[in-house]
């Protein structure tokens, strides 16, 4: 007699649980088939005899570490309950950590020109495996980690399973050295636009946004999983047969193209070396450096997913981590935009009466050109909230103090065209008319660190200040912004394509 029985399972996350179910339980006499879904967390058998013994399945996928039980016997949340909170505390000192490295101006302690040292941009790439590549390349790997986890079973080795991270930054070194050569070869011929790199990472970011919440577990999601069909999972897994090597190594070639602030500067110095040989140089040593902290980022993993208890928690980590950045990317972009993003919510709320008091004097008029000065660190501009009058000329000076990878570019899509190139220890200026009152954003070219330009009508605003017929006199040696003259020097290592300031 046959009869059909649906059981719960505990412990199950993956794709390549339920093949491993299914082929463990199809190999039993009294069983005919089997069908497990992680979705719905419960395995449907078709067997021989009304029932099965419960006892005797727990004892043979005991070293695997499911459970399987009848929902009416399911244990206490409370467990669960302290998971989640750990889950949630761990995500959160990274996210922390990540954060204050940002914020800290650490990311600017290496500076490279197109004549720096090849080590110099493997410390480069270094730094930047640990700040803004952690938060899109990382995401990225670790949003695939449990799709390629799937490729395998719990029977295969640390050495197998780690093959596709391995084939990803194989790729990955593959792909920079080859175009870094390309973009040596091309000089400043080749020039992406910001809007290019914009719509890329949103679209990265969405994605990164729907494999986040499948970490996660949202069960409506688990359906719309992208994997191979079952049949080809069985074979995959019979034998150590064909899994899965050209896609990892694609991907990891394919984030040449990801606009990280540290990877662009590493793109555009190869683009003024002028080289072939040392533009690959530089983009190899530079992916090199990056190396470490994604393979780490991957092997881990790794490491989680060969225990089932180990990797539902590392599976709701990573989905924290993967959304955190994805929604990180996402409001950074907004700033690029000049939409609408989370750090407006900061300027306002760092606009106290006493900084509404002092930015109601409206900068002086020289020789008809508004004066506006700021400084530009690795982590902020100060200050960060600026007015100008519509209809009248501005001339901003803006003086480097130590810029990062990122902030070394100003840019306000709203006011001007293109950006301002900032050098190390010059001052960079820019020329523009701003025609319309209003609120513009400016940022960093990543859009990772911004402010806000106000633009006030003319004749309507208080504390206006007194034209001053006097001659301009720039602070500092003038740099590749717009105004002046002098020569541009890009040796502070902003080199972006689309930069339009050379």
């Amino acid at each position: 007699m046959k009869n059909k029985v649906t059981i719960s399972v505990e412990g199950m996350h993956c794709h390549a649980c339920e093949v491993l179910i299914e082929r463990k339980l199809a190999k039993q006499q009294n069983i005919i088939s089997a069908e497990a879904s992680t979705a719905k967390g419960n395995v449907v058998i078709e067997c021989r005899g009304d029932v099965l013994d419960l006892r005797k399945l727990n004892e043979d996928f005991k070293k695997e570490g499911y459970r399987f039980y009848i929902p009416s016997e399911e244990k206490s949340n409370a467990k669960n309950k302290k998971n989640i909170l750990m889950v949630v505390g761990l995500a959160l000192l990274i996210i922390i950590g990540f954060y204050t490295l940002n914020k800290t101006g650490m990311t600017g302690l290496v500076s490279v020109s197109a004549t720096s040292s090849l080590p110099a941009f493997f410390l480069f790439g270094l730094l930047a495996g640990v700040s803004s590549c952690a938060a899109l390349v990382g995401g990225i790997i670790l949003s695939m980690s449990k799709q390629w986890n799937s490729l395998y079973s719990r029977s295969d080795s640390f050495g197998q399973r780690a093959k596709p991270h391995l084939l990803f930054n194989a790729g990955r070194l593959l792909s920079y050295a080859a175009f870094g050569m390309l973009l040596g070869a091309l000089g400043s011929k080749l020039q992406l636009s910001l809007s290019f790199y914009s719509i890329l990472v949103f679209a990265v970011s969405v994605m990164m946004l729907f494999l986040g919440l499948q970490l996660l577990g949202v069960k409506f999601l688990q359906k719309w999983q992208i994997r191979m069909p079952k049949r080809v999972s069985h074979y995959v897994s019979d034998e150590s047969k064909f899994r899965g090597k050209i896609m990892p190594a694609l991907m990891g070639a394919l984030t040449f193209f990801l606009p990280c602030g540290f990877t662009i500067t590493a793109q555009g110095l190869s683009l003024l070396s002028g080289s072939a040989v040392q533009g690959g140089l530089i983009m190899l040593f530079f992916a090199l450096g990056t190396l470490a902290p994604l393979l780490a980022i991957g092997l881990s993993s790794v490491k989680f997913y060969e225990k089932p208890t180990w990797a539902a928690t590392f599976s709701k980590i990573a989905g924290i981590l993967v959304l955190f950045f994805a929604l990180y990317n996402v409001n950074v972009q907004l700033n690029v935009m000049d939409w609408p993003s989370l750090n407006d919510i900061r300027v306002l709320a760092a606009e106290t009466p006493e900084q509404i008091e002092v930015d109601n004097d409206l900068p002086p008029i020289v020789n008809g050109q508004q004066i506006l000065k700021m400084e530009a660190s690795a982590y902020r501009y100060n200050p960060n909230y600026l007015k100008v009058r519509a209809g009248v000329p501005v001339k901003w000076k803006i003086t480097d103090v130590g810029t990062s990878g990122c902030t070394n570019a100003v840019i306000s899509r709203g006011l001007f065209e293109g950006e301002i190139h900032l050098t190390p220890g010059t001052t960079s200026v820019k020329e523009f008319t701003p025609a319309t009152p209003g609120t513009y954003k400016f940022s960093c070219w990543m859009g990772m660190v911004s402010g806000t330009l106000e633009v006030v009508a003319a004749d309507g605003s208080s504390g206006a200040v007194e034209a001053v017929n006097a001659p301009a006199v720039d602070s500092g040696a003038t740099g590749c912004g717009g105004g002046g003259s002098g020569s541009c020097s890009c040796s502070g290592g902003c080199g972006r394509p689309d930069c339009e300031y050379r």
